[in-house]
């Protein structure tokens, strides 16, 4: 992962650890374009009843699981398929 990429996963992680966030990307399995609402807020997934809170992530990991709002449940998504993401 060059430089650039890592400023952004890290910005990103950041992003969803303060807050909601709509990421978008491609599906794997149908090449789906998705718009997922998530976040990785405490206080947020307190109010979902999840007593676990997320750890340190690598900004060089390639996956990051998140909290996935309008499912309620969590969901990943590969970081090489993240085509945007937006502050809600």
């Amino acid at each position: 992962m060059i430089l650039g990429a890592l400023i952004e996963l890290q910005s990103l992680i950041t992003a969803l650890q303060e807050g909601i966030v709509y990421v978008t990307f491609t599906k794997i399995d149908s090449g789906e374009v998705r718009r997922m609402e998530s976040t990785l807020k405490p206080e947020i997934l307190k109010e979902a009843g999840i007593v676990a809170t997320v750890g340190k992530i690598s900004p060089e990991s390639d996956h990051v699981a998140v909290w996935c709002l309008d499912k309620t449940a969590w969901r990943s998504f590969r970081v090489e398929t993240v085509t945007g993401w937006e502050v809600a």
